[in-house]
């Protein structure tokens, strides 16, 4: 009877979506004493970093392909509690025009696409006008002084970035948020790396194995097969938990305007068709991704292999793709990517006033937040939002 009464007592919290941001915060809730529930709709944790090994043993990533990258040390310590790694160097080739040069593009691209005498000239241009090591968003290059600059700024801009934008987002660069542009720069560098940060790694058994062993924990209780807003509902300002009031901790990392039951209209999103397909061959492309810019109907292609074979866990002799075509997020597709124009902007705004009235409820991730975030930027909120507490 008094284990009983010592569980009625303790701390509890509610945690909506066992992705890396819900599991981040379920995990740190609960070793600071609090018994968690975490709600998942899917069959399994993971979130859209869900990973499986195939019938042909290859890691794969069923939602499109996650790399793990960052500078903050803390966040790479954090994680390393639930995984260990393997080193891995994230290269992308585009297609350009039938030629596959490294993305982003950079010197060795410009020496690839352009003649000799022309892209030395160009590249001395940018090593003084722009500085070595340097990447600079492809649209403040347009309106440089220099001609030579804003020569390659036009060409990259119609042959590596309009196209791919307009498959992707459905808009023009100009038209969507700064952040679209700038994470894909021209980078003034022969060095052919996607990222720069200091810890570059992938976990070595795969994203859901470290959820998993992350959400392994006495005060954690995470329910698959779950719909959360089955058990939840708002009124007055008030949070009801299968019909009590529930003033405790509610950490929500879905989208905010099915949270309201879609009140002030629909989010926009966009969402991606995945085709698989599987080759008897050992490599089936020059790089883990390559971007098709100008070309075809899908944006990219993954080659799963090639993200394990720095730790020699893929089979030789088969390998498997996924090619991703981008879509409009309709009822029954899954949201990936919130859709950064102000007019949807300023809708999630009026969802968020909605959400800071109620007291016990807080956001975390790209979902809820409304905001595209990498890996560990959404590790770091959602650490940084639990702490508070």
């Amino acid at each position: 009877m008094q284990n009983i009464e010592k569980s009625k007592n303790k701390k509890t919290a509610v945690v909506v979506g066992a992705g890396l941001s819900g599991s981040v915060a379920a995990r740190i809730l609960a070793e600071n004493g609090y018994n968690v529930t975490v709600y998942e709709k899917r069959d399994a944790p993971g979130g859209n970093a869900y990973d499986y090994v195939d019938e042909n043993g290859i890691l794969v990533q069923k939602y499109g392909p996650h790399i793990f990258h960052t500078s903050d040390k803390s966040v790479f310590d954090f994680l390393s509690r639930f995984t260990d790694w393997f080193p891995y160097n994230h290269k992308v080739k585009g297609n350009i025009n039938g030629k596959l040069v490294p993305i982003p593009f950079n010197l060795t691209s410009l020496h690839e696409l352009f003649n000799k005498t022309r892209a030395d000239e160009i590249e001395n241009v940018l090593l003084s006008e722009v500085g070595a090591e340097k990447k600079v968003p492809v649209l403040s290059l347009k309106d440089h002084k220099n001609p030579a600059v804003r020569e390659l700024a036009k060409y990259v801009y119609d042959n590596v970035f309009y196209k791919y934008t307009l498959k992707q987002w459905g808009f023009k660069p100009e038209e969507l948020g700064g952040f679209v542009t700038a994470r894909v720069p021209v980078s003034v560098s022969y060095k052919d790396g996607y990222f720069s940060d200091e810890y570059q790694f992938q976990p070595t058994s795969g994203f859901t194995s470290m959820i998993i062993n992350m959400l392994s924990h006495e005060n954690i209780t995470v329910k698959t097969e779950t719909d959360a807003l089955g058990h939840i509902m708002i009124s007055d300002g008030k949070i009801y938990l299968d019909g009590e009031i529930y003033s405790s901790p509610v950490i929500y990392t879905g989208r905010l305007d099915e949270f309201f039951n879609f009140e002030l209209g629909k989010l926009d999103f966009r969402s991606l068709d995945f085709r698989s397909e599987t080759y008897k061959t050992d490599s089936y492309q020059p790089a883990a991704v390559v971007n098709y810019n100008t070309s075809e109907d899908y944006t990219r292609i993954s080659e799963f292999k090639k993200f394990t074979m720095e730790q020699n866990a893929a089979p030789k002799d088969i390998t498997v793709i996924i090619k991703e075509y981008p879509k409009p997020c309709e009822d029954n597709d899954v949201p990936y990517y919130p859709v950064p124009v102000k007019a949807a902007e300023d809708k999630y705004l009026l969802y968020k006033e909605k959400a800071d009235k109620i007291p016990n409820l807080y956001l975390t991730g790209r979902l809820a937040l409304y905001k595209y975030v990498n890996m560990d930027k959404a590790v770091a909120m959602a650490a940084e939002l639990v702490e508070d507490l």
